[in-house]
């Protein structure tokens, strides 16, 4: 199982299947990013698609003149996508319409299409599904902010979709299991249910065991998306912040306009591909190297004194320029990690964040925040990390006899901390709801059992910055065993005895509200350690902690 692959092989078949010759690839805002995610602009361009175009861009009227050409056309089968295709087609640019949809179309809208295409220049109507943003071989994501806000007009029905798209490209049809406590993960299972009972030919595969979809809450483990990162894109998404591949770095200082944004892929970059799940201080080594390496290919190419040389030069220059460029990237990226690590002082915050996390012990825990946030102490800790810091001491410490974040919310409010980010500390007390005050819906010893689960430690860690591990990391254990319990995941649909107690060797596992790249470090290193197993992971979109306060504060506003 691998999305990347998948989203790949049809991107492949949408090019290589229409007649050779120069085309016009047609997309929107979401499906320009699905490709975008796998495939850079020039590579696109060595397959016969010399010109990239919008359908919502309200320029289309430019090329009336290349009736010769033809145009693939890449959409979401939308309601206003329908719309701006059928008047495409009422007044065509292009000689041939091949037309793939991302997902499954109604039979209906294929109609709409069909009497608005008087010119009869449509050859062809495909679904491939690939609905969604495949950002890892493992790990997928809808790309969707403050999903539970807007669940009831928009997000389940995305999901839905979503879903539906993994599950198809993957040629999985699995049971479903979800957490019991959410009412939406209830909702998006039996939305899911519906859909391959509805669709039940496409959803037929040969399979030789049952996969799992399994669909969590992220309000199952509220402290993950609140922790610095320490991996190479964890810590670029929580510092930098990553966008569909792309990182912004207009705003540090004396940046070169060509390095104002850069692409971060793995399948483009072998250097990213090589450091994506490797800690800080072995990426400062491997830049080391690769430097050397440049200058070694840069001293090779300063001899250029005869007609050979400027020809072996020529040869090798597209592939010296690239190296040139990554080298760039990458120090200048790496450079401004090390800068805000050392500015921000977040070692210190780290150790303990990491240890609030792993360890129980509330009055060397609240004193490391009352030192860390004395406005006395000349420090330099960001207000975003300061007020993190509590949120995790009242997550951890909420009902502690001694708690005092009434104490440390003033410290804040003295160091002129924002209201938001003052406010966010109830919200996220409220956003994790019955899992920060567990004895509500459990009884003491499942009470115990679950304030330990989201904050337990591995032992033997050596590494003080790594000790945490998200809920998930438990669950794939249960998984693996067999163990994942009934009464907390129970599934739907109806399913015979062997196959209830049959273990996955596949497993989709969905966050609702967002998922986190340290879960999806945690899904690499089991998939690792599991080689029998193939577990993929999915969110509605991938959380850095900013994001992740604003989907728990418009999560509160909207009272889901």
């Amino acid at each position: 199982m691998n999305v990347i692959t998948a989203v790949k092989a049809y991107i492949t078949k949408m090019i290589e299947e229409s007649e050779p010759g120069m085309k016009i690839l047609l997309m929107d805002k979401e499906t320009t990013s699905i490709i975008s995610m796998v495939y850079g602009q020039s590579e696109i361009q060595q397959k016969e698609v010399f010109l990239l175009e919008r359908i919502d861009s309200g320029n289309n009227n430019s090329n009336s003149g290349l009736r010769y050409l033809k145009c693939l056309v890449f959409l979401r089968p939308t309601p206003q996508n329908i719309d701006l295709l059928s008047k495409e087609l009422r007044n065509p640019r292009y000689g041939a319409y091949y037309i793939y949809f991302s997902n499954i179309v109604a039979k209906a809208d294929v109609k709409i299409l069909a009497e608005n295409d008087e010119q009869e220049v449509v050859k062809d109507v495909q679904e491939l599904y690939m609905d969604y943003l495949a950002v890892n071989p493992h790990l997928f994501s809808f790309g969707l902010s403050t999903c539970m806000a807007n669940w009831k007009t928009f997000t389940l029905q995305r999901s839905v979709q979503g879903l539906a798209s993994v599950l198809l490209s993957l040629t999985k049809c699995p049971i479903i299991r979800y957490q019991k406590f959410s009412n939406l993960c209830h909702e998006l299972a039996q939305k899911v249910d519906e859909l391959i009972n509805k669709e039940s030919t496409l959803f037929t595969f040969g399979q030789s065991s049952q996969p799992l979809l399994l669909i969590l809450d992220r309000r199952c483990d509220p402290v993950t998306p609140l922790l610095n990162q320490w991996t190479y894109q964890a810590m670029v998404h929580e510092l930098l912040t990553i966008n569909n591949n792309r990182v912004n770095l207009s705003k540090v200082k004396g940046i070169s306009k060509e390095l104002a944004e850069v692409v971060l892929s793995a399948e483009q970059d072998p250097f990213y591909a090589k450091n994506i799940y490797l800690n800080f201080g072995d990426i400062g080594q491997n830049i080391k190297e690769l430097m050397e390496h440049f200058q070694e290919k840069a001293k090779s190419h300063q001899k250029v004194e005869s007609i050979s040389d400027m020809k072996a030069f020529v040869e090798t220059y597209p592939q010296f320029k690239k190296l040139s460029g990554n080298v760039s990237k990458h120090v200048t990226v790496v450079g401004e990690l090390s800068s805000m690590l050392s500015e921000y002082e977040l070692l210190d915050v780290s150790e303990i964040e990491q240890e609030i996390t792993s360890q129980t012990d509330h009055s060397s825990h609240l004193q490391s925040i009352r030192k860390l946030l004395n406005p006395g102490g000349n420090r330099k800790i960001r207000d975003l990390d300061a007020a993190k810091l509590v949120m995790l001491y009242a997550l951890r410490y909420r009902s502690h006899s001694s708690n005092d974040i009434g104490g440390l919310i003033k410290m804040l409010k003295k160091r002129n901390v924002s209201e938001y980010l003052i406010s966010s500390i109830d919200s996220v007390l409220k956003y994790a709801g019955r899992y920060a005050q567990p004895s509500e819906i459990f009884n003491v010893v499942e009470a115990v059992k679950i304030t330990k689960r989201l904050f337990k430690g591995l032992n033997g860690v050596d590494n003080v910055y790594t000790q945490h591990k998200p809920v998930l990391n438990e669950i794939l254990d249960e998984i693996v065993k067999g163990r994942l319990r009934e009464d907390l995941y129970p599934r739907l649909g109806g399913f015979t005895s062997q196959q209830i107690n049959s273990r996955s060797q596949d497993v989709i596992v969905f966050f609702i509200g967002g998922v986190t790249y340290e879960e999806s470090l945690t899904v690499h290193v089991f998939n690792k350690n599991n080689p029998e197993m193939r577990v993929i992971l999915g969110g509605t979109t991938i959380h850095n902690s900013k994001s992740f306060l604003e989907e728990a504060n418009e999560t509160i506003r909207a009272n889901v």
